[in-house]
Parts: structure tokens; sequence; C-alpha cells
């Protein structure tokens, strides 16, 4: 009932996770539980270049970001597939999040791609409200994939 199409348009992300399509379907799976009714995404592994212009074009930010959600809009189309619309990553942003937060880039891959499936189905982050209840779902769902807490602060070593 899930249809999931993953583009890898910037081919960084199969060097370094080859397995990146399947964390990207499996991530958007836990986010959408049990299916009801034929549901349709893409999410599209991209990098920074692409980003930025998407992000400039459509948000008017002129700069890269790690994550991108473009919601349809549409409930469902005649057919009766909900059309949820588009979640894009950018490589180098995301890579270097990862590793300045000393997270692996699969967990943090993951973590983004539920982020944004959140925001095609409706979650924000606007209010405080709304970024607590949308990080306690980043937070349950990631924790199924025994991936802890992202929003726990990165704590420098003491020297």
């Amino acid at each position: 009932m899930f249809d999931i199409a993953v583009s890898i348009s910037s081919p960084a992300w199969e060097a370094v996770l080859p397995d990146a399509e399947r964390l990207c379907v499996e991530s958007a799976l836990a986010v959408l539980g049990e299916a009801t009714k034929p549901t349709e995404l893409s999410i599209v592994l991209s990098s920074d270049a692409d980003v930025r212009i998407l992000n400039r074009d459509y948000r008017g930010k002129d700069t890269a970001t790690n994550v991108l959600s473009f919601p349809s809009g549409l409930s469902a189309d005649l057919s009766g597939t909900d059309m949820l619309g588009d979640v894009i990553l950018a490589f180098e942003t995301v890579s270097m999040e990862a590793a300045r937060d000393g997270k692996s880039l699969e967990a943090h891959l993951r973590h983004l791609v539920v982020h944004g499936v959140l925001h095609l189905l409706g979650y924000d982050h606007e209010t405080e409200d709304e970024a607590t209840e949308m990080e306690r779902r980043e937070v349950e769902i990631l924790g199924g994939f025994g991936i802890s807490d992202p929003y726990t602060p990165v704590l420098e070593p003491v020297q």
C-alpha cells in the first residue's frame, strides 16, 4: 500500500552508505505505520548545491540545509492514493552535521528522513508545543531503530 520512491542524485550517498535506499524506506515506513490506504512519497538523496537552489527558490533562503520537505497538499488523487510529497536531503550538510555531533551518518540520515516525513504528515515546529510533539514522535520512532534521542546535546569531552 506504500509506494516510497528513493532517488539518489548525489553519488556520494551510495559511496558512503551503500544501503541508503533501504535506510530511507525503512525510516519512512516507521513513520507511516499501518497502511490504511495507498500512499506515495518521494525521497531524494541530493547535494548541497541542489538543496540550496530549492531552498532559495521555494523558501527564500539562499543556503543549503540538511532536509527539505514539500507536502503535496493533495489528500488523494483520483485512484484514492494519498500523494504525501517529497523529502530532499543534502549530502554535504547531513554528513558534516553527523561528524560534528559524533553521530553515525546512518543514524542522522534516519533522523532526517523521519523528520521530513513527519512534516509531510502535517507536523511542524513553529511553536514550542508543536516542536515538543514533533520531537517526541521523532525520539519514539528512532528508538525503534536503537537510535538515542537526537536532541540530547553533544557534550564536549572534559580535558
